[in-house]
Formats: C-alpha cells, structure tokens, sequence
C-alpha cells in the first residue's frame, strides 16, 4: 500500500511535468495534466482507505542533512481521513477543468497551470502526512506558493493580481505563527520530530497554552476563522472554479488538520482552549453566513460560506475539547467525531457548488448573480446538482451536511445536564440553529434568483448546459454527498480510530460513545430514504398517468400581468435587505434606493453594498501605518555600500551582546 502511495504522487507530479513541458497553447497540456491528477489520486485514495478500515499505520523515515530530526512521514487515522478528500476533490476537480479551461487554450499557458496544480494536490498530501516540523513547513510553504500561481491565473485584471497578493500576505503571516509554534514545541522536544512531540505530551501551562495559541491563528489563518479570513472572499472568486473548488473544498482544511494534529501534542487540554474554539466557531459561524446573504457575486457568496462551515467545525472541534477537559467523554467524541466530520461533508458538498457556480459562469460568462435567471430551464443538470449541494450546505436531511451538525447537536444537547458546560453547549445549540436558519434564507436567494423566474440578460437567456465533462464531476459529487448520508452510521463507526488519536480515549470505548448516535442516524437515514423513494414514485406515477395525454401550460394570473418581465422579480438586494437591515450594525451595508416616482415610475432600483468590516477597518488601517513607518525609514537608504557594511556590523554587535 505504501508503494501505492509514492506512486500516486509520482503520478500526478509526472502528469504536471508533462503538461509543463508540452508548452504554451498546445490542446494536449490541459488533458495530460488532468488525467495525470485523475490517475494519480484515484490511485492514492486505496491506501488512505485501507489504513481507515485495518487500522493499519504506514511509516516512512530516512535521514537527511537538515537540522532537528530525520525526513519522516506517516499515514495514519487521522492523515488517512484527511487524505480521502484532498484525493476525491482534487481528483474530480481535475476532470472538470480539463474542459473548464479549455476556452483559454489560445490565450494562456495551461502547461504552467496544470504544473502548479499538480504541485498543489501533492504538497497538500504531503502536509498531511509529514512527521516533522522542517519537512511540515516545507511543503507548507510549497502548497502556499503553488495556490497562489493558481489563484493569479487571469492575471492580467488588477482585481485578481490584488487577490493573489492579498492571499500571499495572509499566508505568510499565518506561516510566521507557525514557525514560532515548531521552534517553542523544539526547544523543549531537543527535535522537530512529530513523534518526539507526542512523546513529550507537552502539559505545561508555560509552554501548552503559547503553543495553542499560535496554532489557532497560524493555521486559523489557512483555515478562515474570523478575523483571519480576509484573503479568502478575494482570493476563491478570482481563481478558476475547479481551482476554487479545491481551495475551499480541500485546502483550508489542512489548517483544521494542523490545528488537530497540534492538539495531539498538548496534553491535556485546558477548558479555555474549548471556551476559545466554540468562540471562534460561532464568529465565524454567523457572520461569515451574514456576510454571504449580503453578497452579489456567486463566488464571492459560496467564499463567504466556507468561512461559515469552518466555523461549524470548529464549534465540534471545541466541543470536543471541552468534553476532554472535563472528563466528558461521550461530548469529546461526539463533538470531535461531529467537527471532523463535517471536514469530509464540506469538502464534497463545497466542491459541488464551486463547479456549479463555474458552470453558470461557464455558460454565462458572469458570476453577478442579478444579471441571471432561468437557468432551470437551460441548464438542468447544473441547476438538480446546484440544489442537491444547497440542501446539503445548509445541514437539512436527507443529505449529509445533516449528519455531522446533527452529532454536534447531540453532543451540545448532552451536556446541557452539566452546569460547568452548559453555556457553551447552548451557545453552540442557538449558534448552530442560527447558522442553519440563514444559510437556507441564503440558498433560497440563489436558487431563486440565478435559476428560477425569467433571465435578466441576454446572456441568461442564452445559456446552455455545460457538456458532460463537467457535468459528471458535479453528478460525482453530488451522489457522495447522497452516499455519506445513507451510510452515515456506518461511517460514524469508521471514525473511532480517528477519534481517538485526538481525544486520547480507547478505541473501543469511542465505538461505544458514538453508539448511541448510530440508532438515531439509521432512523433518519431510512426516513430520508423512504422520502426520496415515496417522491420517485409519485414523480413516476405522474407522468404514466399523463403518457399519451396533452399537457397545457398557462401562465399564472400574476394579478393580472399575464406576461410578467424579469424587472417583476426579486434581486439579489431585494430578498436580503430585511435579514441585513436586522443585522446592519455587524454588516454596515450601504444602500442605494432609487424611489419609485407618480403612478407610473419610469425607474426604481435599489442596490446593497457590503464590504468586510474587517478588512476595512483592522486590516487596511494597519498595512496603511506599516506603510507610513515604512517610508518614515527612507532616510536609511544611503545609496552607499559603506553605510550597509556599517549596518550588517551594528547588528552582528548586538546578536553577541545579546547572546551572551
């Protein structure tokens, strides 16, 4: 299984090799590299399967030249777990672009694209498995620098070179935190041994409670917890869609891994470290879903809502360590099994809706969502697979965003019995039903607004489906969201071994824990069924009833409008403005209202604008005073060799001083 691994990996490398080296403009670029990734991680999905199902630990170690420990790496529960999503995205993703970039085939060099993209899936399997800090950064850094070339595709608009910079400056700052968390966990380890680490189970207050910190914003910075999210609504909607699938689908979770493997290390955990997660989760939890119903731009609105489940995650992830804290070990697996979880269902149903929306883009050439309409009847496959993921965003049965909020449910409802925990657990049961509320007030504005009533443009008007290369993707997808519902209790058993390796509980007895989860699921799974077996039939029962019968169609009396237009129909603006006006103090949406005039208005509009409040007010103010301190320090700049060597003497003075 090992050798499958590697080899997987020299695969989808040979595949953007390849596609690099074919060139600039040639049609073969662009199928070489995606059948490269295809290939390569269908190939890798059978060891991470294997080590899930045996329980089976594959281990790799050799030395090197680098200071503080050897070269080593490890697929165990919790890298295999990860690694199915970052193979079953990045595989199917792959496929989808193939024809998604098509059009840019005498315009771009989809050589280099596919080189960095292949770059990208292998560094990302690579953090997941390293086992030492050098080599953890290493390709840390590698997964950063490829998403960014990525992310900068159409460089040649201002909005998209600004994206890309914004993203790599929020990466590296992420990555500082990081450095600093390795360095404190090696000096007191003597190695950036991973496996040194655990053995150390890092218990001091002193060093426990740093290292915690620095890992939440190192690697929440990655992941996109509020406040730290800032790059990601700028960087998802100015990458390709398959690109911005696997971003959001797949390479903000390896933040959610670094945070957990952290975790492993740091025994035990400390109340607050929960206190602090449920905190952050519910931050980013509810406004990152204000944010999103605010939004105009498909893209900008599904980025806003991968912001909103990784706060979900992180709401179980802080369960859970709440629940170990306490000794507490039905909420630890509970909350534990429900965040991680929900790592897999994002990434499936997340996935699904960025191809989607890049479909319609595809199709229309624009992401603005008030200049579409009507692509029901256009783009069907789209439009079923579309829903399918927004009934699955937005936690409802029978799909399988219902199963992972449902264990944090339980696992919140269990402890409400418990004084010493009840506030948390409430306020992830209210936070939680909030999320859920406005998330499905936000799908109902898509989907009414970009496929149901009459197009708004031409171009609407004129949209077509996209062919099948992009559409078995998003069917693929689809059925895996469907899939993890139905065997949702099989795969909560699956998640034992994974469990334990965070909570620090038996294997076994986590079986047990979340056995009491697995009755209520398979009621639910069967209901779900026999709900969507009951709709088939009827639907089959219709349309026998009517075969070999004429079937009108009238339009409906519309108050008398017997032909209404798209300006009848709600905007984007128009359906949110009274959830916004709720929340006007967190969003400050602007407005612009132009009122209807006399009996018979010649115009009226109205039209919301809501930027981050956070860039605009933390970020873009303290990269201003950088700036003004930065050219405070001009006068430094002497143009002269001597003044420089004067410089370097100076600071090498102060490092011995200091250093003795």
């Amino acid at each position: 299984m090992g050798i499958l691994f590697w080899g997987s990996l020299a695969i989808i490398l040979a595949g953007g090799m390849a596609s690099l080296a074919l060139g600039r403009f040639s049609p073969w670029a662009g199928r070489v590299g995606s059948i490269g990734v295809f290939v390569g991680c269908l190939m890798g999905l059978a060891p991470a399967m294997d080590v899930i199902v045996t329980g089976a630990v594959m281990s790799w170690s050799m030395e090197w030249r680098m200071p503080y420990g050897s070269l080593s790496c490890r697929i165990d529960a919790l890298s295999a777990f990860f690694l199915i999503p970052i193979f079953l995205v990045s595989g199917v993703s792959a496929l989808y672009g193939s024809r998604y970039l098509k059009i840019h085939e005498t315009t771009k060099n989809l050589g280099a694209s596919w080189f960095f993209y292949s770059i990208l899936v292998v560094s990302m399997a690579l953090v997941v498995v390293a086992r030492n800090g050098v080599l953890f950064l290493v390709v840390w850094e590698i997964m950063s620098l490829a998403s960014f070339f990525l992310v900068t595709f159409e460089h040649e608009k201002e909005s998209v070179r600004q994206a890309g910079w914004i993203y790599l400056t929020a990466t590296h700052l992420g990555t500082f935190f990081l450095l600093v968390l390795f360095v404190v966990l090696a000096r007191e380890a003597g190695s950036m041994d991973f496996d040194r680490f655990e053995a150390m189970r890092f218990h001091s207050a002193a060093i426990a409670g740093p290292a915690f910190i620095f890992a939440v914003i190192g690697f929440g910075t990655k992941a996109g917890f509020i406040p730290f999210h800032v790059w990601l609504p700028e960087a998802h909607p100015a990458a390709p869609s398959h690109v911005s699938a696997l971003m959001s689908g797949v390479m903000i979770k390896t933040g959610i891994y670094g945070l957990v493997r952290t975790l492993t290390f740091l025994s035990p955990p400390q109340i607050w470290w929960g206190w602090l997660l449920v905190g952050v989760g519910l931050t980013s939890g509810v406004i990152g879903v204000l944010f999103a119903l605010a939004q105009h731009d498909l893209k900008r609105l599904l980025a806003y809502h991968s912001v909103e489940n990784i706060g979900i995650i992180a709401l179980g992830l802080g369960l859970g360590l709440i629940g170990t804290a306490t000794h507490q070990p039905v909420l630890a697996c509970l909350g534990f099994g429900g965040g991680l979880l929900h790592v897999l269902n994002h990434a499936l149903f997340k996935g699904l809706l960025f191809l989607g929306a890049g479909s319609v883009l595809h199709a229309t050439g624009t992401r603005e969502m008030d200049r579409l309409g009507g692509l029901i009847n256009r783009m069907p496959w789209t439009s079923a697979t579309f829903a399918a993921g927004s009934v699955a965003i937005c936690g409802l049965p029978p799909l399988n965003g219902f199963i992972s909020e449902f264990l944090i449910y339980v696992g919140a409802y269990h402890a409400m019995g418990r004084p010493d925990v009840s506030i948390p657990s409430a306020g992830v049961i209210v936070g939680l039903a909030m999320i859920g509320t406005l998330a499905v007030a936000c799908f109902t504005k898509v989907l009414g607004v970009v496929f149901l009533g009459e197009p708004r443009t031409e171009a609407a008007a004129k949209a077509h489906e996209s062919d099948w290369a992009m559409r078995i993707p998003m069917i693929a997808l689809a059925l895996g969201c469907v899939a993890v519902a139905a065997a949702a209790p099989w795969i909560v058993g699956l998640m034992s071994p994974i469990v334990s390796g965070v909570a620090g509980i038996p294997a076994q007895a986590v079986k047990t824990h979340l056995r009491i989860i697995q009755g209520p699921l398979e009621s639910v799974t069967w209901m779900a069924l026999l709900l969507v077996f009951g709709i088939a039939i009827l639907a089959m029962l219709r349309k026998r009833l009517l075969a070999g019968r004429p079937v009108d169609r009238a339009g409906t009396w519309d108050c008398g409008y017997a032909m209404p237009s798209a300006r009848m129909q709600y905007t984007s603006s128009s359906y949110a403005k009274p959830l916004i006006h709720l929340f006007d103090g967190i969003l400050q949406t602007k407005t612009s209202y132009d009122a209807p005039v006399d009996l018979f208005p010649a115009r009226a509009g109205l039209h919301t604008h809501t930027e981050d409040v956070f860039r605009r007010r933390i970020y873009e103010p303290l990269f201003h005073a950088v700036d003004r301190f930065r050219s405070s320090l001009r006068w430094m700049q002497e143009g002269r060799v001597q003044v420089y060597i004067l410089y370097i003497a100076v600071t090498l003075v102060v490092l011995l001083i200091g250093g003795l």
